[in-house]
């Protein structure tokens, strides 16, 4: 009877020793598998990245842009572009903003870039060349990679939509590409639009605006961009909406908030092209760099 009591535990032991040691094979074999599985997905969303931004490397390689954009010679285009392809620029080292014109800034950009290409198919010198001279936006050398070493320079709000622009950074932005809830917006300066082209009146009259996404009254009345972040007026999507910008909740989401500032853009000594804020702050066009699967469940 002892006999069959210790056979009958022994054999019930050594079920339990090999139900544990399957159980466990199969945590290692999951262990182990999973992340190659993890590997395969992310090496496959990679390559797909990575075939899509190579169909646009001239957004972003210096010498396939000038030679995507007749040696920068359609800047407007450019941006046009950047917008519609959801291009993120690169701010403050890892900082990835999305490049958003307003509806009214892209038709504009879109009106210049078709002027500069009549002028080119023409091969003519005459006024449609200087016109697109005159509305061009410009880009600055890079001996002036600050705003108050452009010439003319003045601490004040007004923006010309070629040399100087109107623009928000927009934080919390669920949608935003790159990954980080962050959009750069462009907007179209007051007093210019595309039933005037070749205005570049500043007056700072809201009612004037062609924008309805520009800045607001208060944002003109209140601009202190050559100042310190820190110490600047930030805006939820509540009191731009009561100012009258009234869909930002319903365009950039229930959190986002902004701050405004005017932006220009330079070279740099390797020929890229910086999008700089009046406070210093800059970013240049860089794809961005989603996350893998793998990443994610924190396995690599």
């Amino acid at each position: 009877m002892k006999s069959f009591k210790f056979s009958f535990y022994a054999s019930l032991l050594l079920i339990v020793l090999l139900s544990f040691s399957t159980s466990s094979t199969r945590s290692c074999v999951s262990a182990f598998t999973l992340p190659l599985l993890m590997a395969d997905v992310s090496s496959t969303q990679t390559q797909t990245s990575s075939d899509s931004e190579a169909s646009v490397r001239y957004l972003y390689d210096p010498a396939e842009r000038q030679a995507h954009y007749n040696n920068d010679a359609d800047i407007a285009q450019y941006l046009v572009d950047l917008h519609d392809h959801q291009a993120t620029f690169d701010f403050c080292g890892g900082m990835m903003f999305q490049l958003e014109l307003t509806p009214a800034l892209r038709d504009h950009l879109v009106h210049v870039a078709a002027i500069n290409s009549a002028s080119s198919g023409s091969g003519s010198s005459g006024s449609s060349n200087s016109g697109t001279c005159s509305e061009q936006p410009v880009v600055f050398d890079a001996g002036k990679p600050r705003m108050f070493m452009t010439d003319n320079y003045q601490q004040t709000s007004n923006a010309d939509n070629l040399g100087v622009f109107h623009g928000r950074e927009i934080r919390q932005v669920p949608t935003a590409a790159g990954g980080m809830g962050m959009v750069l917006q462009l907007s179209l300066a007051t007093g210019t639009g595309t039933q005037d082209s070749t205005s570049t009146n500043t007056n700072t009259n809201a009612d004037t605006n062609a924008d309805k996404e520009g800045w607001t009254s208060a944002e003109l009345a209140r601009y202190d961009g050559w100042g310190h972040d820190s110490g600047r007026e930030w805006r939820k999507g509540n009191q731009l909406e009561e100012e009258g910008f009234t869909n930002f909740r319903q365009k950039y989401g229930p959190n986002a908030f902004s701050l405004h500032h005017r932006f220009f853009l330079h070279y740099d000594r390797a020929n890229r092209i910086w999008l700089s804020a009046e406070d210093g702050c800059e970013g240049t066009p860089a794809p961005s760099q989603k996350p893998s699967l793998s990443n994610l469940f924190g396995l690599l």
